[in-house]
C-alpha cells in the first residue's frame, strides 16, 4: 500500500466517523517557541490548552513534521529521519478512551478490501500506563486483545504532558511484531526494535503541576473536559504495509535513493558508508523540498539555517558518492512527483521550489571545492603540528568566506580524526555580528543571493533618491529579482524585488521604517510595494507583489509613495531627534543613542543609562520636547564634510555609515544630528509628543516609547475619559485620585488579609478534633471525613498535614479528608512514615477514592490529591479508603 493511499484511508476513515478533516498546517510553526512543527498535535495545542474554542468536537489530520536534534545520526541508523508525517485523530471533550481504542483497532485490523490497513490482530501488542486499569479493561474485554499481549509501562514510556503545567494523561501504544528476525520475543517492554510502535493514544484527563523531567511532577486533579490526541507515524506503517526493512525503503524515500543511485552509479546495499550517504541524500532532499514548499528559504539564521544545513549535507554526500555535475534538479523532481500525490501544492509550486533549490546548489558548489581544499590544508597542517583540534579561526574562515555551516566543518573534520575549537569559532562569529549588525543586514538581503543585487549595481549604477523633495516621479526599471535570482520579467501574482534608476521611496535605515506605495509601468503593470531595502550600497530594492499585468526590465515606470504614512513617519523621526537631545540635556552625554525605530505615529528610542530614569525626569523631558514644538522651530538639512559636521557639534545617528560627505539635520537651536532620514519642515507639524514610559532592554540600555501627533492626542483623550469615570466613582477631584485609589486598595488588601486569616483559622480549628477522633482501623489511626463545603484544595491540604502532625509519629496514621468546592468533590490524603512502612501509600488511596468520586488523581506515597464529578459519592469514597486501610492494617 503506497503512502498516499495510507494517508487517504486515514482521513476517509475518520471523516466517515464524524471527524472534521483539517489540512496539514505549514511546517513554519505558528508558535514563537518553535522554529518548525515537530509533532502532529502542535496545530491543535491552543484547543487542548483551552486558549481557543475548537471548531468541532472531533478532528483528524495528517500533519507534516520536521525534527532536527539528531541530524548527525540521519543515515547512520535506519530509525532517524528529519521529515515525517503524523496521522492524528482528536477529540475535544467528545469520545474518550473506549472510542479512541475501538477506532484504532478497527482501522488497523479491518481488511484492505474493506477500507482498513489489514494488519493481523495476533501481531499487535499493546502497552498501557502502570495504573490505567480502564485502558487495559477496554483492550481486553471490549476489543479482545489477550492479556499476555498487554503490557504495563511506567511514566517515562506511557505518560504524556507538554513539559509544563497543563493537561497530561496516560498513553496507550500499539506495537507491531515484525518477527523473530528482528530480535528476541517478549513484547515492546523487552524489544522495541522487533515490536515497533506504530500508534500512540494519549488520554488527556488530568492537570499536572510544576516539576521537571518526564516523571517528577504532581497530578493536580481531573481536567474539566477529557480530550484525545493520537498519533500514528505514516512512515512506520508504510514500512510494515510495504514489507520493507526500514523507512528508507518505503516508497517516498526509496525512489530518491534510486535516483541518487542513477546519478552516481553507486548501488544501495553495496557498502555501509555509501548506504549512509544515500540515506542522508534521500532524507535531506525530501525535507528540503517540503520546507521550501512551505516558504522557508536558505539562510544563516533560524529556519533558513536548518534548510541550508540539510541541503548542503545532501549535496556534499552526493559529491562523496561520486557525482560531479549538479544533481539537485533531478532529486527535487523525483521528490515533487512522489510527495505531490499527497500534497498537490508541491506540483503547483514546482517552479518556485526548483528556483530556490537550484540557487542554493549553485551557491554552494561555487564554494565547496575551494572550501574543501582549504579545510584539507588546515587539517594537514594541524596534524603535522601534532594537534587534534582545528583552530576556531579556520572554521570561521570556512563559514564566512566559503559558506560552510559549522556543522559541516565539524562533520568533515571528524571524518579526518579532528575536533574543532567551537568556542573560538563562536567568539569570532559574535564579533562579526556586532560589527556588521547581522540582524539588520539579513533583512536587507532578503531571500536573494547577493550576486543578483551586485549584478544590477554593476550594470546600472546606484539608485538616485529623490524622496527628500518628491513623493512621486518617473523612473525606469533597471533590475528585477524573483525567487532570489535575477529575472527579465515578473508576472501577476509574483513576489518581486524591483530596482529603479531613481526613486522617491525611502529604504529602511537609521531606525526609520521603509516607505510603502505603488509602482506603475507604462504597460499597465501595478506593483504594491510593502518594503524597501538597500542590500548592497547604492542599490534600492522595492519589495512587493505584482497586482496587475507584467513588469519587465527596461520598462518606464511611475513611483508613488504612501504620503500619509511618510508624513507620520517623518513626524516620529523628528520627535526622536528631540527626545535624544532632551535626554542628553537631562542625563548627560552618556545617554547616547543605542537604537531606534520610527514608525507611523510612534517611535522607540534606545539609549545608554546605568539605571532607570526617574519618573520626574521623564516628565521633565516630555515637557521640554513639547515646549520645543510650541516654538515652531524650522527643521533643515545640509550636506557637508564630516570635519565640518563635527565642528558644528552634530551627533552621529545610530546604525548609519558615514563617508566624507554627510547630511546634517538641524532643528532650530535645539538639535543637530547626522541623519539620512526624512523629517518635518517645522516642529509645529508634530502637534504633540507623549512619552509612554521607559524600560530596560539590556544591561546599561534603556528604551523610551512614545506617540506623536494624532496618535498622542487619541491616547490622552482615552486617558481623560478614564480619569473622568474614576473621579465620578470615588466622588473626588482628578488631583485627589491617587490618594483616594490608594486608600481603597489599602482597605481591600486589609480585608482580603482578614478574610484569608479567618478562613484558615476556621479550617485549622478542626485539626485537633479530627486528630483526637481518629479511629483505630487494623492498628492504623484513620482520621477521615468531610469538611465544610467551599474549603479550597489548598486549605484542605494544609488541614490534612496539620492533622497528620498531631498524631504521634510512632503510631501508623492515615488522614483522608474530603470537601466539595464549586459543586465538585476534592480529596487530599496523607500518611505518616509508620503507615508507609506497612505499605500504605497515599497515592494508591487517592486513586481509589477519586475513582469512586468519578474522577482521578495521584501523588506521592506521603501525600496525594484527587477529585471527581460526583459530590454525592463522598461518603462512599470515605468508606472505600477505610476498607483499603483495614486490608493493609
Amino acid at each position: 500500500m503506497e503512502s498516499a493511499e495510507i494517508r487517504r484511508r486515514w482521513l476517509s476513515f475518520f471523516e466517515e466517523r464524524g471527524h472534521t478533516v483539517v489540512p496539514s498546517a505549514s511546517l513554519i510553526a505558528d508558535d514563537p517557541t518553535l522554529l518548525l512543527v515537530p509533532a502532529g498535535m502542535v496545530p491543535f495545542k491552543p484547543y487542548f490548552l483551552g486558549e481557543v474554542k475548537p471548531p468541532a468536537p472531533r478532528a483528524t489530520s495528517v500533519q507534516k513534521c520536521v525534527r532536527t536534534p539528531d541530524i548527525e545520526e540521519v543515515g547512520k541508523t535506519t530509525r532517524h529521519g528529519t521529515f515525517f508525517q503524523m496521522c492524528g485523530n482528536f477529540s475535544f471533550g467528545d469520545y474518550f478512551k473506549e472510542g479512541a481504542i475501538k477506532y484504532a483497532w478497527e482501522l488497523l485490523t479491518t481488511p484492505v478490501a474493506e477500507g482498513g490497513y489489514g494488519l493481523e490482530p495476533e501481531k499487535l501488542w499493546v502497552t498501557v500506563y502502570l495504573d490505567d486499569d480502564e485502558a487495559e479493561r477496554i483492550w481486553h474485554e471490549v476489543v479482545g486483545v489477550p492479556k499476555e499481549r498487554i503490557q504495563r509501562l511506567g511514566k517515562s514510556e506511557n505518560y504524556w504532558s507538554m513539559g509544563v503545567p497543563g493537561p497530561c494523561g496516560p498513553c496507550s501504544e500499539i506495537n507491531y511484531d515484525r518477527g523473530p528476525e528482528f530480535g528476541i520475543e517478549g513484547g515492546p517492554a523487552v524489544n522495541d526494535e522487533r515490536y515497533v510502535e506504530i500508534w500512540n493514544l494519549v488520554f488527556m484527563q488530568y492537570e499536572r503541576g510544576e516539576g521537571t523531567g518526564k516523571e517528577d511532577f504532581e497530578i493536580l486533579g481531573e481536567l474539566p473536559s477529557k480530550n484525545i490526541d493520537t498519533g500514528l507515524g505514516l512512515e512506520r506503517l508504510a514500512m510494515i504495509l510495504q514489507g520493507v526493512q526500514n523507512m528508507y525503503e518505503t516508497d517516498t524515500l526509496r525512489v530518491v535513493i534510486d535516483k541518487a543511485t542513477d546519478l552516481t552509479g553507486v548501488a544501495y546495499g553495496a557498502g555501509q558508508d555509501t548506504d549512509v550517504s544515500l540515506r542522508v541524500v534521500a532524507d535531506h532532499m525530501r525535507t528540503s523540498v517540503m520546507l521550501i514548499g512551505d516558504g522557508v528559504t536558505p539562510g544563516n539564521e533560524g529556519r533558513g539555517y536548518v534548510l541550508r544545513r540539510i541541503m548542503r549535507r545532501a549535496i556534499r554526500n552526493m559529491r562523496i558518492l561520486g557525482a560531479t555535475d549538479p544533481v539537485v534538479a533531478d532529486l527535487v523532481d523525483v521528490v515533487i512527483k512522489t510527495m505531490g500525490q499527497q500534497y498537490p501544492e508541491l506540483l503547483q509550486d514546482r517552479k518556485r521550489i526548483e528556483t530556490v533549490a537550484l540557487a542554493e546548489e549553485a551557491a554552494f558548489l561555487k564554494t565547496l571545492k575551494a572550501g574543501t581544499n582549504i579545510l584539507d590544508t588546515a587539517v594537514t597542517e594541524t596534524k603535522a603540528a601534532g594537534g587534534k583540534v582545528l583552530a576556531g579561526d579556520k572554521a570561521f574562515l570556512l563559514h564566512d568566506t566559503w559558506g560552510f555551516p559549522i556543522d559541516l566543518t565539524l562533520e568533515m573534520a571528524a571524518e579526518q580524526g579532528l575536533s574543532v575549537d567551537e568556542d573560538g569559532f563562536r567568539r569570532l562569529m559574535k564579533e562579526q555580528r556586532e560589527r556588521a549588525k547581522a540582524d539588520a543586514q539579513a533583512k536587507k538581503h532578503g531571500h536573494a543571493d547577493m550576486s543578483a543585487y551586485r549584478e544590477v549595481a554593476d550594470k546600472s549604477g546606484s539608485t538616485v533618491f529623490t524622496g527628500y523633495t518628491d513623493t512621486d516621479g518617473e523612473s525606469t526599471v533597471v533590475g528585477l529579482v524573483v525567487n532570489g535570482a535575477s529575472a527579465p520579467a515578473a508576472h501577476e501574482g509574483d513576489e518581486v524585488e524591483v530596482v529603479l534608476d531613481r526613486t522617491p521611496f525611502y529604504a529602511e535605515g537609521g531606525g526609520q521604517l521603509a516607505d510603502m506605495g505603488r509602482i506603475k509601468t507604462d504597460t499597465g503593470a501595478v506593483i504594491e510595494v510593502r518594503d524597501v531595502q538597500q542590500p548592497v550600497p547604492g542599490v534600492t530594492v522595492h519589495k512587493g507583489s505584482v497586482q496587475v499585468g507584467e513588469i519587465t526590465v527596461g520598462s518606464p515606470a511611475y513611483a508613488t509613495i504612501d504620503i500619509k504614512r511618510r508624513r507620520a513617519i517623518a513626524r516620529a523621526h523628528s520627535a526622536t531627534h528631540l527626545t535624544h537631545q532632551a535626554l542628553r540635556d537631562a542625563l548627560g552625554p552618556t545617554a547616547a543613542q543605542a537604537g531606534s525605530e520610527n514608525s507611523p505615529g510612534r517611535f522607540r528610542f534606545d539609549f545608554g543609562s546605568p539605571t532607570a530614569v526617574p519618573g520626574t525626569v521623564l516628565t521633565d523631558v516630555e515637557q521640554k520636547i513639547n515646549e520645543v514644538l510650541s516654538r515652531e522651530l524650522d527643521v533643515t538639512a545640509e550636506v557637508m564634510s564630516m570635519d565640518d559636521a563635527k565642528k558644528q557639534g552634530a551627533i552621529a545617528e545610530f546604525g548609519e555609515k558615514y563617508g566624507d560627505r554627510v547630511r546634517v539635520v538641524t532643528i532650530g537651536d535645539f538639535s543637530k544630528e547626522l541623519c539620512g532620514g526624512t523629517h518635518v519642515h517645522n516642529t509645529a507639524q508634530l502637534g504633540l509628543v507623549k512619552l509612554l514610559g521607559e524600560s530596560s532592554i539590556g544591561s546599561g540600555v534603556r528604551r523610551v516609547e512614545a506617540l506623536v501627533g494624532v496618535d498622542a492626542y487619541n491616547f490622552l483623550a482615552r486617558e481623560h475619559t478614564v480619569v473622568s469615570q474614576l473621579t465620578e466613582l470615588v466622588k473626588g477631584r482628578p488631583e485627589e485620585l491617587p490618594e483616594k485609589v490608594s486608600g481603597v486598595l489599602a482597605k481591600l488588601k486589609e480585608a482580603e488579609k482578614q478574610i484569608e486569616q479567618f478562613r484558615a483559622e476556621k479550617v485549622l480549628q478542626a485539626a485537633a478534633g479530627l486528630a483526637e477522633g481518629a479511629k483505630n482501623v487494623g492498628g492504623v489511626a484513620l482520621a477521615s471525613g468531610q469538611v465544610p463545603d467551599g474549603t479550597s484544595a489548598d486549605d484542605l491540604r494544609k488541614l490534612v498535614l496539620d492533622v497528620r502532625g498531631r498524631i504521634p509519629s510512632d503510631r501508623p496514621a492515615v488522614v483522608a479528608l474530603f470537601s466539595v468546592a464549586n459543586g465538585r468533590p476534592v480529596t487530599v490524603i496523607a500518611t505518616n512514615e509508620a503507615a508507609r512502612e506497612r505499605g500504605i501509600k497515599a497515592g494508591e488511596l487517592v486513586r481509589t477514592a477519586a475513582k469512586t468520586l468519578g474522577g482521578g488523581g495521584g501523588g506521592k506515597p506521603d501525600v496525594a490529591q484527587g477529585g471527581g464529578q460526583n459530590a454525592a459519592a463522598v461518603p462512599e469514597a470515605i468508606e472505600a479508603v477505610e476498607r483499603l486501610v483495614a486490608q493493609a492494617g
